[in-house]
């Protein structure tokens, strides 16, 4: 199967993570694509390729001389709940530019005033979806562009270390490193295929937390309520409007962190407020946090103390940390890269991936683009021409 082909298929399953269930993986179409994952792999020649009991794959390509480093190449099987991720239609057009009609009965558009960066991929070949549904590039496209180069990499005629492979569940809802297991995975490093455009390598990310903000009101009839009522959802949103204003993703880009409410829900009695947290510099990041318990200590002055309850997480950190002297896991892949003809340029990732922790349980392990855009969108898409260039861009790394 080429890339194309092995990315259409893979989209058809529905494998969207659910952040309420605890269990691994936490929806069962992940484990279905694993298990038919698993399946392709030993039929392609990866004769070790398993799926443990928590839905992850594993295999391997044995190395074929000695003295040379054996890497891995991870990639996430589910998708976002941002958008619907079932019954998707996937389609392949050749981009001539200009806006992209997505859907004519809905009159849904890919639209150049939205996204300008759009009109750069003229001339490519690009998979859309019909405007109803999120695409799946993120990070289908990495699982594919893996296969497809691991499919390659079986029976190599050039010298090579031992090649590690995993596809791992739950990434999205940040729990892809969870029971990774970085010992019987067998690599000195690794890349996550988990990005944008072409060319692009990450090996600096955001520190991530995660803020619940619980309030405790107290209902009584409102034509009496006059000293007595404690309304909990207005005390959320007054918690909100307390929090720095410009410090929000719609107001900011490239280092820039933020906080971001991802719900709210809530009545007189109990409100519940669900926020996460970024920064690439450690210090403004645990000043985002501070600001959060200083708005909740001032409310519980306000009203009573034990009113606002909240609880802050810390998810992942910044690679940065483990990666700045271990650079030459970065030069390997910007010298593939440039060997295709790619100009390699590092970007600064506004989220995270399973790499991040990874580097953290010791796997050096930076980020690399599969050729895609607005993930967790309807609007996602995914040029084909990329994922090819992508194919060939393992396999030059593995060539060192």
């Amino acid at each position: 199967m080429t890339v194309y082909e092995r990315f259409l298929k893979y989209v058809s399953y529905p494998t969207t993570s659910d952040e309420n269930n605890e269990n691994c993986p936490s929806t069962e179409g992940q484990r279905v694509l694993a298990n038919e994952l698993c399946k392709e792999l030993i039929e392609i020649g990866v004769t070790d390729a398993r799926v443990d009991e928590h839905g992850y794959v594993y295999g391997s390509i044995p190395a074929n001389c000695d003295g040379m480093p054996a890497i891995g190449f991870i990639a996430h099987m589910d998708t976002a709940s941002d958008a619907p991720g079932e019954n998707i239609k996937a389609k392949m057009i050749e981009y001539q530019g200009g806006d992209i009609l997505l859907n004519e009965e809905q009159g849904i558009v890919l639209s150049l005033a939205d996204y300008p960066y759009v009109a750069d991929l003229a001339g490519q070949r690009l998979i859309v979806t019909d405007g109803t549904t999120l695409l799946g590039a993120d990070d289908k496209a990495g699982v594919a562009e893996i296969m497809a180069a691991a499919e390659r990499l079986v029976n190599a005629d050039f010298p090579h270390g031992k090649i590690c492979i995993r596809f791992t569940p739950d990434e999205e809802i940040g729990r892809g490193a969870d029971l990774f297991d970085v010992e019987g995975f067998g690599a000195e490093y690794a890349y996550t295929l988990d990005g944008g455009g072409l060319g692009e390598i990450e090996y600096e990310n955001f520190n991530a937390a995660s803020a619940v903000v619980k309030v405790h009101g107290r209902a009584i009839h409102p034509g009496s309520a006059k000293d007595k009522m404690i309304n909990a959802a207005r005390i959320c949103c007054e918690f909100d409007s307390m929090l720095t204003p410009d410090q929000i993703p719609e107001k900011t880009e490239g280092y820039e962190g933020f906080h971001h409410m991802i719900d709210i829900q809530g009545e007189t009695e109990e409100a519940v407020s669900r926020y996460i947290i970024r920064d690439h510099s450690k210090e403004k990041f645990n000043a985002i946090k501070a600001e959060f318990e200083a708005v909740a200590a001032t409310l519980n002055a306000k009203y009573g103390e034990g009113t606002v309850e909240l609880l802050l997480r810390d998810s992942y950190y910044n690679m940065k940390e483990v990666l700045e002297d271990k650079m030459y896991v970065v030069e390997r892949a910007t010298a593939a890269m440039e060997r295709l003809g790619m100009i390699a340029h590092a970007v600064p990732i506004r989220g995270g991936t399973d790499g991040a922790r990874l580097s953290f349980m010791g796997l050096p392990c930076p980020n690399l683009p599969t050729g895609g855009g607005n993930y967790h969108s309807r609007f996602e898409y995914v040029s084909v021409d990329a994922m090819e260039k992508c194919v060939d861009m393992i396999v030059e790394i593995v060539k060192g």
